[in-house]
Protein backbone atom coordinates (compact mmCIF):
# COMPACT_ATOMS: atom_id res chain seq x y z
CA UNK A 1 0.00 0.00 0.00
CA UNK A 2 1.48 3.30 -0.60
CA UNK A 3 1.71 5.87 2.47
CA UNK A 4 3.33 8.09 0.90
CA UNK A 5 0.05 9.54 -0.59
CA UNK A 6 -0.69 12.37 1.41
CA UNK A 7 3.09 13.77 1.23
CA UNK A 8 2.68 13.74 -2.52
CA UNK A 9 -0.83 15.31 -2.60
CA UNK A 10 0.31 18.51 -0.69
CA UNK A 11 3.74 18.23 -2.81
CA UNK A 12 1.35 19.19 -6.04
CA UNK A 13 -0.02 21.97 -4.01
CA UNK A 14 1.71 25.40 -4.77
CA UNK A 15 2.95 27.74 -1.61
CA UNK A 16 0.20 30.16 -2.93
CA UNK A 17 -2.54 27.78 -2.82
CA UNK A 18 -1.85 26.70 1.09
CA UNK A 19 -1.39 29.98 1.73
CA UNK A 20 -5.09 30.40 0.51
CA UNK A 21 -6.03 27.42 2.29
CA UNK A 22 -4.78 28.71 5.68
CA UNK A 23 -6.08 32.12 5.01
CA UNK A 24 -9.76 30.53 4.27
CA UNK A 25 -9.48 28.47 7.87
CA UNK A 26 -8.12 31.61 9.47
CA UNK A 27 -11.16 33.62 8.36
CA UNK A 28 -14.06 30.87 9.50
CA UNK A 29 -12.68 30.78 12.62
CA UNK A 30 -12.82 34.83 12.60
CA UNK A 31 -16.24 34.66 11.37
CA UNK A 32 -17.13 32.01 14.48
CA UNK A 33 -15.10 34.01 17.14
CA UNK A 34 -17.08 37.27 15.67
CA UNK A 35 -20.62 35.25 16.21
CA UNK A 36 -19.84 34.32 19.70
CA UNK A 37 -18.28 37.84 20.61
CA UNK A 38 -21.31 39.57 19.27
CA UNK A 39 -23.41 37.25 21.19
CA UNK A 40 -21.94 37.66 24.32
CA UNK A 41 -21.90 41.69 23.52
CA UNK A 42 -25.65 41.60 23.15
CA UNK A 43 -26.55 39.50 25.92
CA UNK A 44 -24.33 42.20 27.91
CA UNK A 45 -26.14 44.94 26.80
CA UNK A 46 -29.46 43.34 27.27
CA UNK A 47 -28.97 43.00 31.35
CA UNK A 48 -27.46 46.53 31.45
CA UNK A 49 -30.25 47.86 29.49
CA UNK A 50 -32.65 46.07 31.99
CA UNK A 51 -30.43 47.43 34.84
CA UNK A 52 -30.88 50.93 33.59
CA UNK A 53 -34.57 50.71 32.54
CA UNK A 54 -35.18 49.12 36.77
CA UNK A 55 -33.70 52.36 37.59
CA UNK A 56 -35.33 54.96 36.18
CA UNK A 57 -38.84 52.86 37.20
CA UNK A 58 -37.38 53.01 40.70
CA UNK A 59 -36.54 56.67 40.27
CA UNK A 60 -39.76 57.94 38.98
CA UNK A 61 -41.62 56.03 41.64
CA UNK A 62 -39.07 57.69 44.43
CA UNK A 63 -40.07 60.74 42.50
CA UNK A 64 -43.87 60.69 42.75
CA UNK A 65 -43.97 59.38 46.45
CA UNK A 66 -41.62 62.91 47.15
CA UNK A 67 -43.75 64.75 44.94
CA UNK A 68 -47.07 63.68 47.13
CA UNK A 69 -45.79 63.74 50.49
CA UNK A 70 -44.46 67.36 49.15
CA UNK A 71 -47.77 68.16 48.53
CA UNK A 72 -49.33 66.95 51.61
CA UNK A 73 -46.36 67.79 53.88
CA UNK A 74 -44.98 71.29 52.42
CA UNK A 75 -41.27 71.66 53.43
CA UNK A 76 -39.74 75.25 55.05
CA UNK A 77 -36.67 76.44 55.27
CA UNK A 78 -33.90 74.58 54.22
CA UNK A 79 -35.75 71.16 53.75
CA UNK A 80 -37.22 73.43 51.03
CA UNK A 81 -33.41 74.08 49.97
CA UNK A 82 -32.81 70.34 49.94
CA UNK A 83 -36.25 69.31 48.06
CA UNK A 84 -35.22 71.92 45.44
CA UNK A 85 -31.71 70.99 44.87
CA UNK A 86 -32.46 67.00 44.87
CA UNK A 87 -35.10 67.65 42.27
CA UNK A 88 -33.13 69.38 40.21
CA UNK A 89 -30.29 67.27 39.91
CA UNK A 90 -32.73 64.48 39.64
CA UNK A 91 -33.54 66.37 36.46
CA UNK A 92 -30.55 66.63 35.33
CA UNK A 93 -29.61 63.04 34.77
CA UNK A 94 -33.14 62.32 33.25
CA UNK A 95 -31.69 64.61 30.23
CA UNK A 96 -28.37 63.35 30.57
CA UNK A 97 -28.63 59.42 31.29
CA UNK A 98 -30.51 58.63 27.48
CA UNK A 99 -27.84 60.30 25.40
CA UNK A 100 -25.06 58.47 27.69
CA UNK A 101 -27.32 55.44 26.75
CA UNK A 102 -27.55 55.87 23.08
CA UNK A 103 -23.97 56.94 23.20
CA UNK A 104 -22.75 53.24 24.29
CA UNK A 105 -25.46 51.58 21.79
CA UNK A 106 -24.79 53.50 19.11
CA UNK A 107 -21.02 52.67 19.20
CA UNK A 108 -21.23 49.24 20.54
CA UNK A 109 -23.30 48.97 17.04
CA UNK A 110 -20.22 50.31 15.05
CA UNK A 111 -17.45 49.00 16.81
CA UNK A 112 -19.34 44.89 15.90
CA UNK A 113 -20.15 46.20 12.12
CA UNK A 114 -16.24 46.76 11.90
CA UNK A 115 -14.81 43.88 13.62
CA UNK A 116 -17.51 42.01 10.96
CA UNK A 117 -15.72 43.61 8.17
CA UNK A 118 -19.19 45.12 7.08
CA UNK A 119 -20.05 48.81 5.73
CA UNK A 120 -19.89 51.06 8.93
CA UNK A 121 -19.88 54.64 7.17
CA UNK A 122 -23.63 55.23 8.76
CA UNK A 123 -23.34 53.97 11.93
CA UNK A 124 -19.43 55.53 11.98
CA UNK A 125 -21.37 58.79 11.63
CA UNK A 126 -24.49 58.41 14.22
CA UNK A 127 -21.61 57.29 16.89
CA UNK A 128 -19.96 60.10 16.21
CA UNK A 129 -23.31 62.46 16.40
CA UNK A 130 -24.37 60.64 19.59
CA UNK A 131 -21.10 61.44 21.38
CA UNK A 132 -21.45 65.45 20.52
CA UNK A 133 -24.85 65.21 21.82
CA UNK A 134 -24.35 63.42 25.12
CA UNK A 135 -20.97 65.98 25.22
CA UNK A 136 -23.19 69.07 24.79
CA UNK A 137 -26.11 67.45 26.98
CA UNK A 138 -23.28 67.03 30.24
CA UNK A 139 -22.09 70.68 29.19
CA UNK A 140 -25.57 71.67 29.48
CA UNK A 141 -26.50 70.37 33.09
CA UNK A 142 -23.07 70.23 34.45
CA UNK A 143 -23.73 72.93 37.49
CA UNK A 144 -26.51 70.42 38.33
CA UNK A 145 -24.58 67.23 38.99
CA UNK A 146 -22.81 65.74 41.91
CA UNK A 147 -19.14 66.19 41.60
CA UNK A 148 -18.70 62.36 41.66
CA UNK A 149 -21.69 61.38 38.52
CA UNK A 150 -19.55 64.41 36.63
CA UNK A 151 -16.37 62.79 37.01
CA UNK A 152 -18.26 59.56 35.75
CA UNK A 153 -20.07 61.14 32.92
CA UNK A 154 -16.90 62.83 31.64
CA UNK A 155 -14.67 59.94 32.12
CA UNK A 156 -17.20 57.87 30.34
CA UNK A 157 -17.47 60.29 27.26
CA UNK A 158 -13.80 60.42 26.91
CA UNK A 159 -13.64 56.72 26.81
CA UNK A 160 -15.87 56.07 24.18
CA UNK A 161 -14.74 59.20 22.25
CA UNK A 162 -11.23 57.45 22.27
CA UNK A 163 -12.98 53.78 21.16
CA UNK A 164 -14.53 55.79 18.63
CA UNK A 165 -11.33 57.49 17.11
CA UNK A 166 -9.79 54.07 17.68
CA UNK A 167 -11.73 52.14 15.25
CA UNK A 168 -11.60 54.91 12.63
CA UNK A 169 -8.13 54.31 12.58
CA UNK A 170 -8.54 51.01 12.38
CA UNK A 171 -10.74 51.27 8.95
CA UNK A 172 -8.23 53.40 8.24
CA UNK A 173 -5.65 51.03 7.89
CA UNK A 174 -7.78 48.39 6.48
CA UNK A 175 -8.51 50.52 3.55
CA UNK A 176 -4.59 50.78 3.20
CA UNK A 177 -3.50 47.16 3.53
CA UNK A 178 -1.77 47.47 0.22
CA UNK A 179 0.08 50.76 1.12
CA UNK A 180 1.85 49.39 3.85
CA UNK A 181 -0.40 48.99 6.97
CA UNK A 182 1.24 45.79 9.11
CA UNK A 183 -1.38 43.37 10.76
CA UNK A 184 0.55 44.29 13.89
CA UNK A 185 -0.59 48.23 13.60
CA UNK A 186 -4.49 46.47 12.87
CA UNK A 187 -4.26 44.36 15.95
CA UNK A 188 -3.31 46.59 18.11
CA UNK A 189 -5.87 49.46 17.48
CA UNK A 190 -8.76 46.35 17.06
CA UNK A 191 -7.52 45.63 20.70
CA UNK A 192 -7.32 49.03 21.96
CA UNK A 193 -11.31 50.09 20.83
CA UNK A 194 -12.10 46.61 22.07
CA UNK A 195 -10.95 47.04 25.62
CA UNK A 196 -12.41 50.28 25.79
CA UNK A 197 -15.83 49.50 25.00
CA UNK A 198 -16.22 46.44 26.29
CA UNK A 199 -13.84 47.00 28.93
CA UNK A 200 -13.12 50.62 30.46
CA UNK A 201 -16.50 51.98 29.40
CA UNK A 202 -18.83 49.40 30.63
CA UNK A 203 -17.40 49.66 34.33
CA UNK A 204 -17.52 53.46 33.77
CA UNK A 205 -21.12 52.60 32.98
CA UNK A 206 -21.66 50.14 36.15
CA UNK A 207 -20.28 52.56 38.40
CA UNK A 208 -22.27 55.55 36.67
CA UNK A 209 -25.46 54.03 37.53
CA UNK A 210 -24.64 53.34 40.67
CA UNK A 211 -23.95 56.47 41.66
CA UNK A 212 -26.98 57.91 40.04
CA UNK A 213 -29.28 55.18 42.09
CA UNK A 214 -27.31 56.33 45.41
CA UNK A 215 -27.80 60.24 44.62
CA UNK A 216 -31.47 59.89 43.08
CA UNK A 217 -33.31 56.83 44.98
CA UNK A 218 -34.11 57.64 48.72
CA UNK A 219 -35.33 55.33 51.24
CA UNK A 220 -38.15 56.28 53.49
Amino acid sequence: MDTGLPENLLATLSPSLLLALGAAVLALLALIYAARARRNVQEQLSRLKERSDALWREMDEIRVSHFNRAEQHPPAGTGSLDQARYRTELAAYRKIWPTIWHLHERLGQFLRTVETGEAASDLRLEARNAALEARSHLNQHRPFCHETTEELLTRLIDVEIKAHLAACQYLDLVKEVRHGASDHDRRVLHDKFHSLHEGEARELLNHLVTAIRHRTIRSG
